[in-house]
Parts: structure tokens; sequence; C-alpha cells
């Protein structure tokens, strides 16, 4: 029988807390992965040791391939918060026995600080292995990560973090190797694995993370979060992003995905939160479990003796299951139809209607004659051809919308089925070059159709809750499960108040408003039917410009 996912993530979930009897400030905590029960491996991110890492040895965290003990501070205290394997019995009050063995107990656990274990979890001692390097990760980071476009990983303390991105250059890609000292053989088994390179875009994943580590574990331990595979990068996909909701603490948890016999690890989180400038990107960072692994394997059999009682077992867990994902990534078709448009030095992206006809936002191309439209969709794969921009609303139209023509034909690209309908609560995916334009390909983000506005009953607007960032404008709203295509990406939503961002509200045309205006076009060469888009009622205006509608106010008869 199928193990479930929670079962699972409480079985491999843990915490993992660092400190040192000279630091007044508390400890380093977040989460970490039991790789197995017996030997007590775990694995978790290498920045809970960073603090305590010996001045003399910080050259080998930019530049080396492990780091053992003693390139830390001795005297370091490791603690390691894991399920209990007596838990399912032992924390029973009495009134299961009041009611027999088979009655579930329903109840609130007293909320426990770091100094206590709450109910069901045990807490360990624990050694430090190795904290080894994912040179794949870090290769694949370098590259899509540009210090220009000033990203950090954390919270959202930009004036702290301006010089960030050369500091998680150097410790982002490491990850440490525990050992729990009091093991015991609950469930003694080691975590199955598959390669990131069974991933691909759109295959739902499922994350496992205790939100601000240490800190109530009673109320946050093991929290799932679900999402998607947004991008992949590097090789054999070493570096992911996804979209399920993570937390700060929840660096060091397993990533996962199901296969035909239960969850299978898959990654571990790195930064849950990613910033692009101020611009909360709404993504979570994630290294391919079997890239760490193969770095491992390889320190362990260059150990020369003094981590060889380890080698054995490990073996085990380094070769990665060639598991059979159970996956429902997004169409290929539907990502090639989502091209990237560069225009001088600005881009965004755009949606093939037919081979020659592609639909963008008016602000992506301005007021360009033509554009540079890139095919991305495929690593090996860079063509690019030359579009004439043959119509685009005034300013003054609420919808912001550009119909491109390509000077050549793209035969091999199938024509997308255009959506009729819409329905509140369906399923949805967002396809854009939002966020790292051309260095990656397109990317996937996965939410829900929230609302559709309508005017006089026709709708006029979309709402989503895919995660959209810049660069996302002009790209793709489709149903998740129906392959339609529902619309043209528009916006996200900016409190300019406060210069806060929320990607995971958006809006987007319907592409029923545009349907009748492309077919004339493809048939007849008229741009009446897009020209009419200029001149939309004073309702439709007062919709996009997000303000109430005036109530109407009756006459005096006096």
């Amino acid at each position: 029988m199928s193990e479930t996912l929670g079962s699972k993530a409480a079985r491999a979930g843990c915490v993992v807390s660092v400190s040192h009897s000279q630091v007044s400030s508390g400890p380093c905590s977040g989460s970490g992965v039991l790789l197995s029960q017996d030997p007590g491996i775990v694995l978790c991110h290498g920045i809970l040791f960073s603090p305590f890492l010996l001045e003399a040895e910080h050259p080998d965290w930019s530049r080396g391939k492990v780091l053992l003990a003693d390139h830390f501070s001795p005297g370091l205290q490791i603690q390691v918060l894991r399920a209990s394997g007596c838990s399912s019995k032992a924390n029973r009050n009495g009134l299961a026995d009041d009611l027999g063995e088979d009655n579930p107990v329903l109840r609130f656990n007293p909320l426990s600080n770091r100094l206590q274990s709450p109910h069901g979890w045990r807490d360990c001692e624990a050694e430090l292995l190795m904290v080894v390097a994912c040179p794949q990760f870090h290769q694949a980071f370098s590259k899509i990560f540009s210090a220009s476009d000033q990203w950090h990983f954390g919270g959202n303390d930009f004036e702290q973090k301006v010089n960030s991105l050369e500091h998680d250059l150097h410790c982002l890609h490491w990850f440490a190797l525990l050992r729990i000292l009091e093991p015991d053989s609950y469930g003694a088994s080691w975590v199955n694995c598959v390669p990131a390179r069974s991933l691909r875009k759109g295959d739902t994943v499922f994350a496992c993370g205790s939100p601000f580590g240490s800190f109530c574990p009673d109320i946050f331990m093991n929290t799932l979060s679900k999402g998607i595979v947004s991008n992949l990068a590097g090789a054999n996909n070493a570096l992911l992003l996804i979209d399920a909701r993570c937390l700060p603490g929840t660096e060091g948890g397993g990533v996962f995905v199901m296969s035909g016999i239960g969850p299978h690890l898959v990654g571990i989180i790195v930064a849950p939160l990613c910033w692009k400038s101020t611009e909360w990107v709404g993504l979570t960072l994630v290294c391919a479990i079997d890239s760490i692994l193969e770095n491992v394997a390889e320190v362990l059999s260059g150990s020369g003796g003094f981590l060889k009682p380890w080698l054995l077992p490990m073996e085990l867990v380094t070769r990665s299951r060639r598991m059979m994902v159970l996956g429902n990534g997004l169409d290929r078709h539907l990502l090639d139809a989502v091209v990237l448009i560069e225009c001088g030095l600005a881009w965004g992206s755009g949606v093939m209607i037919n081979s020659r006809l592609l639909l963008t936002c008016r602000h992506v191309v301005g007021r360009a004659p033509n554009v540079r439209i890139r095919f991305l969709t495929n690593p090996n794969r860079d063509s690019a051809v030359k579009g004439n921009v043959m119509f685009a609303t005034k300013d003054s139209s609420p919808y912001d919308i550009a119909l491109v023509e390509l000077e050549e034909s793209l035969s091999t690209l199938p024509e997308l089925v255009l959506a009729s309908t819409f329905h509140p609560g369906e399923d949805v995916s967002m396809v854009s070059f939002g966020v790292f334009g051309q260095a990656c390909g397109p990317s996937v983000t996965s939410g829900i159709l929230s609302a559709v506005i309508t005017v006089e009953d026709k709708p006029v607007m979309l709402q989503a809750t895919s995660a959209v960032h810049s660069g996302s404008s002009g790209g793709a709203l489709f149903g998740t499960h129906s392959g339609k295509l529902l619309g043209i990406v528009a916006s996200n939503t900016k409190d300019n108040s406060v210069g806060v961002t929320y990607p995971h509200l958006n809006f987007s045309i319907p592409i029923t408003v545009l349907q009748s205006a492309i077919s004339e076009y493809i048939h007849t060469g008229s741009l009446h039917g897009f020209q009419e888009l200029d001149r939309v009622g004073e309702r439709i205006q007062v919709v996009w410009r997000l303000q109430r509608e005036p109530l109407e106010i009756p006459l005096s008869k006096l």
C-alpha cells in the first residue's frame, strides 16, 4: 500500500538547531530531512553553520567542495527535533483508555518552547559529519541570478541586503550532513529519492518544512505546501523553482513528488523567499537531491578512511531511484506557444495565436513598429524572428493589448484552443518569461481563476492567484485541465502607498474580448475589431482603473 504524503513527511522531516555556548543570541535553526532512521543521517542547509565557520576557513566556503567539523568553532551544540518512534501510543491521554484503542482522540497540546520537546517528537543530539558544496547548483544559480537585478533571498530588508547576492553565491549551494547520536529503528529505512531530471514544468510538488525553525514546533513542525515546478535549470535540473508557498525556517526542508508507490524526495529547499530588487517574486528556490547526493558520494569515495563507516549506508541513498513520477506537467505545445518579445532594452511575453500572429501587451511593444521574437522553450533551440506591430491600443484604452505579425511562419506550431466560457475556481496555469527573461525559458505558475468580472453579462477582466512578475505581461493564462487559452496576462497588483507588489493578485484580458477581432483579421485583414477596443464604454474603464462604478443619483423633483 502506498505511503501517504503526511506520514512520509512526519517521518522524514525534522528541525535542526545549532548553537554555541559563547553566542548569547540563541540557536540558528531551520528544517532538515532525515535520510535514514538508523543510522540517523540528517541533511539540512549549510547556512545554519555559516556563523560558526572559523575565520581562516572563509576562502574554503567560497571555493571549496567540503568542510569538516574542524573547520567550525569547537563546542558546537547540534540538536535534531524529529518524530518519536513510540509517539503513536505513548502520547494518548486517559480518555483513549476509556473509549478504546480504535477511537481517535482530538485535543490541543500545550504550546512548547525550544527547551521542551512537543508531544510526539524527540529531541536528539547530533554531530556534524560534513558540509558539502553542490557546484551544479552553484553554476546554474550564477547563470540565472544577475547582480544587476539586485536579487536577494530572505526577508524584505533591502537596505541590509544590497550586497547579499555575492554572499548568497558563496553559501547557498552548501548542505550539511549530520549524524544523530541516539538513533532508533522507527521505520528503519532510507528515504526514497527521485532524480530531478525526470521532472517537467508544471509537475505537482509538495514542500515540507518547519516555518520559523525551532519556534513553536507544536504548530509549525513539518508544514506541507503544494505547488508546481515553475522552472528548471542547470545540469540534470540541479536548480528548481517551485511556486509552493514556503516561509523562513523551511530552508533545508524536503520537496516531494508522487510516484506510483508514494512520495519521493526530489529536492531540498534553499531559499523560501526570493526578492528581485524590492519585488517579492513568490517562488521558492530548491536544489535537486540527486545533485547533492552525487557530491556527497564523491566526498565519501575519496575520504581516505575518515568517513568510511558511512560509505555503505550512504551509497544506498545516493543511488536515487529512477521512479516514474506521476507527472501532470503542462503540455509542451502550450509552453511553445509563449514567446519572448524584445523591444530595444525592454522585454516581455507574447502568445502565438497561430503560426504567424501573436498577442502581447501594448506597454511591451511601446510605440515600436517592429519587435524581435525569440523562441527559447528548448535549451537547444534559440531562434529569433522579426515581427511587425500591426496594432496597439491607445493609452486611453483599458485593454492593454497589441497584435504582432511575424515575417515568417512557424509551421510546426499547433494552434491554441480559445476558451468561450470561464469558471471561477477552476485551476489555471500562467506561462510567461517573467523574472528570468531568456535565462531559462518560460516559467509556469499555478493558481485558480478567483474571479470573472463582467459588464452587461460579458467578461471584461479575469482575476487569478498564480504568481505574476515583471516580464510576465503578455503571457498566457491557460485552463490547467482543458489546455484552453483563457486570457492575456496584463498586470499584477502594486500598492503605491507602501511600494509593495502582490504577485498572487493579478489580472488578465479575457480571450473572449479579442476573439471576434482575431477572427476578422485572420479572414479579412481588417483591424476594425481591434480598433473597437479603443472605444469601449466608461463602465469597462472603471473596472480596469480598479474603481467603483458611481452610483446613479436620482434627480431632485424640486
